[in-house]
């Protein structure tokens, strides 16, 4: 009688280790269901567009202005944010490459793009800013870009624009054309890079 109760003590308690689900398969599904997706802290979950930092290199030459290449090209380095169709960016450059005083400036550069489909876009800046010791020290700008998207990290632009330059005795304003290198600053696996893939394939 004493056997048969060990027995079955030891029967209940096979039966009950069997029930129990194992913990293994369970901790494998869940690797297996887990998505490899970087959220930034700064994604809004109710706006679907894209948000990112970008920096962008400007090679301008005008071409109203005497001179050589070097008083004609203005190099220009710009950093900024992205909130869907609007860029808002600081930009600091040279207004030629001859040595000099009075060549360097900051601009405040909001941009907005007017027209985009799949890797093309076409977009509006409209730029204030200062150049350091000149006469004519108040910088404005007006500009248009037509843009292709190599990728969601690499566009490059074609630009076109005018500057105008006031002091106060005297202004000027000048026409340029150009090239621009763009990199958005996208984390890999990322909500934004997510976004920005969609918004280059999609032909809405």
């Amino acid at each position: 009688m004493k056997n048969l109760f060990t027995y079955s003590l030891i029967l209940l308690a096979f039966s009950g280790f069997a029930q129990k689900p194992p913990t293994a398969p369970i901790i494998a599904r869940a690797a297996l269901t887990h998505h490899d997706t970087t959220t930034e802290a700064d994604t809004s979950k109710e706006n679907k567009e894209p948000r990112y930092y970008y920096l962008s290199v400007n090679t301008n030459v005008f071409v109203n202005t005497r001179g050589g290449f070097a008083k004609r090209f203005a190099p220009a380095i710009e950093f900024g944010r992205t909130y869907g169709i609007f860029d808002i960016g600081l930009a600091t450059g040279y207004t030629n490459t001859l040595r000099g005083d009075t060549t360097h400036y900051l601009e405040f550069r909001p941009t907005i793009n007017v027209f985009s489909k799949g890797r093309f876009a076409e977009a509006l800046c409209l730029g204030g800013g200062y150049v350091f010791g000149a006469k004519q020290a108040l910088m404005t700008e007006i500009c248009n870009s037509i843009n292709f998207n190599i990728s969601e990290n690499i566009a490059v632009a074609v630009t076109q624009g005018y500057v105008f330059y006031d002091g106060t005795n005297d202004n000027r304003s000048t026409q340029y054309m150009g090239l621009a290198l763009t990199y958005n600053f996208l984390k890999p696996h990322s909500v934004n890079k997510q976004r920005k893939k969609k918004a280059l394939v999609s032909d809405n």
